[in-house]
């Protein structure tokens, strides 16, 4: 997908998905609501996504140190924001990886030392949200009341989970198991005609040495980067407090109840799905989603609007100062390249992470 069409994507769903919600919610009442809002706890809600941000930043500063890195707390702050761009222009939100290790990368950060920062990261942010679900189960005894459907979702974000941790201390103690799956997988995509016989050798080559470069690099986290990564993990779980908090102080600014043990656990469902929507940024489904997930503690005529707004506030302006990020530190034809050239991983085997930056 390119980047123009990822950003047209993203752009039409999130306006459509918008105008439908709100059309389908606001009545005359939605204003009156609204009006005897208070302003001091909106503007609350958006200094908490401010200390979101700086909360990110301060994780990415404090992960590059634990990979035996340094960069400027001002770099991190942009690592921050470009991953809020290239999230919403690719499919699952995979697409901030990429232009974070770019900017690493022309920063003197090598290319093993940014994969393994990006994937611990990410892996990071999923565990300890993933981690919020049991423990607002167990300080809520009303969350029990929630349908099959949630109660099941619950249980496959665990298992998810598990696998995770699984697949990272396996990843980590035994890298050989790792290379044999991967040689399997290739072997497999050959069998069934999706990879050109003269690609496999060298694309064994490059997948082993990357196997190698990242196992190395998530050890120095465990190791000579200890300290710097229990206080990445710390920051990640306050940066991810603050995020869920965001949704309860918006629904407190109208002066409506709310059970933030469960909210915390609704949202944490939510974002843990929009890891596997398949549109750009989870565009569509974030904005009728947020909606449906407020309309479980305000009325529907208050929901709509809450929820396009708290999309607004939490995303849409992370989005705009990424977009501008991109485009004055890499350009918009380098972007789109970069989106190309992730789209590409597979197709040949002499692509490496760093060429495009190089």
């Amino acid at each position: 997908m390119s980047l123009r069409k990822g950003l047209s994507i993203f752009l039409l769903l999130s306006v459509a998905m918008c105008g439908a919600v709100l059309l389908s919610s606001i009545d005359r009442s939605s204003f009156l609501i609204f009006k005897e809002a208070s302003g001091f706890k909106l503007y609350l809600a958006f200094m908490i996504v401010v200390c979101v941000w700086m909360l990110d930043g301060l994780k990415m500063w404090l992960l590059t140190r634990a990979a035996g890195a340094d960069i400027s707390f001002s770099l991190s702050m942009e690592l921050t924001w470009i991953n809020y761009f290239g999230a919403a222009i690719t499919p699952m939100q995979s697409g901030g990886g990429p232009f974070q290790m770019y900017l690493m990368y022309h920063n003197g950060i090598s290319v093993g030392k940014s994969v393994a920062i990006t994937i611990i990261r990410t892996i990071l942010t999923m565990l300890i949200l993933g981690a919020m679900i049991p423990f607002a189960i167990m300080i809520d005894g009303d969350l029990p009341r929630l349908g099959w459907g949630a109660r099941g979702f619950i249980f496959y974000v665990v298992a998810f989970i598990l696998v995770i941790w699984l697949a990272l201390i396996v990843s980590i103690v035994r890298p050989a198991i790792v290379k044999r799956f991967a040689v399997r997988i290739i072997m497999l995509l050959k069998k069934i005609g999706l990879l050109k016989p003269e690609w496999v050798g060298k694309l064994l080559k490059f997948v082993s040495r990357e196997i190698d470069a990242y196992n190395e690099n998530v050890r120095a986290f465990m190791t000579t980067g200890k300290r710097y990564f229990l206080l990445g993990i710390l920051v990640t779980f306050v940066q991810i407090l603050c995020q869920l908090s965001v949704m309860p102080c918006m629904i407190w600014a109208l002066g409506m109840p709310v059970s933030y043990p469960q909210c915390v656990l609704l949202q944490a469902l939510f974002l843990f799905l929009l890891y596997f929507i398949p549109t750009p940024g989870g565009s569509g489904a974030a904005e009728g989603g947020a909606a449906l997930v407020f309309s479980m503690f305000v009325p529907w005529n208050v929901a709509g609007m809450l929820g396009v707004g708290w999309r607004f506030l939490t995303e849409y302006t992370g989005i705009f100062l990424g977009t501008i990020v991109a485009v004055r530190r890499i350009g918009w034809k380098l972007a789109n390249q970069i989106i190309a050239s992730e789209k590409a991983k597979g197709d040949s085997p002499n692509d490496d992470p760093g060429s495009d930056a190089s």
